[in-house]
């Protein structure tokens, strides 16, 4: 929706999504998400900076180069709550791999859309009603999703000048409307 609307205004779009933004992507996160067998804490991890170093020199930098501005569903803020968080990783271990896969670039703003836990896990399930295949992170139990966010509510405190924490319970269009708003003057259009 986002994208959308900035390309509506003439400006020069890539939205894309992590894990699955390139091909080898997409292959990486299905073999990830769908697979019944178990998946060692550090084969995530690194499946995931795998994915991320591969998005980051084919897709995301070549379209900075080119002055595109980029949007991503997910980045590393992702690695960091749900490996570092959520599966245990210290913090200096996942920053190491988050670096090495990024070579250190970073967004300059990052959106998280808040919501409780219990809200979260009662969207999941009542999404699952629509043909949409249960994966491997819906399986997770409510306590690993609470180290999630509260990984990313500890970003957003320790990083405000480019994270924004979004309330998102209220309707989408009045969601939508606050994050366009947001957006576009952050880069001034």
């Amino acid at each position: 929706m986002l994208a959308g609307d900035l390309r509506a205004r003439g400006i020069d779009i890539l939205s894309t999504q992590e894990p699955g933004g390139t091909p080898l992507g997409r292959r990486l996160r299905e073999a990830f998400l769908e697979t019944e067998e178990t998946v060692a804490p550090l084969a995530e991890l690194l499946l995931f900076a795998a994915d991320r170093a591969q998005h980051v020199e084919l897709l995301i930098k070549p379209a900075l180069g080119e002055g595109r501005v980029v949007i991503s569903d997910r980045y590393a803020d992702a690695t960091f709550a749900y490996q570092g968080a959520g599966r245990g990783f210290d913090e200096e271990t996942v920053n190491a791999v988050i670096g090495l896969a990024t070579g250190g670039l970073k967004p300059d703003l990052t959106l998280f859309f808040d919501i409780t836990v219990e809200m979260a896990l009662t969207r999941m399930r009542s999404s699952r009603g629509d043909e949409r295949v249960q994966n491997r992170m819906d399986l997770e139990a409510a306590e690993f999703y609470h180290r999630v966010r509260s990984a990313y509510l500890g970003i957003a405190e320790r990083e405000a000048d480019r994270f924004r924490v979004i309330d998102g319970t209220g309707p989408i269009d009045e969601i939508h409307k606050t994050v366009v708003e947001m957006v576009a003057g952050y880069i001034g259009t």
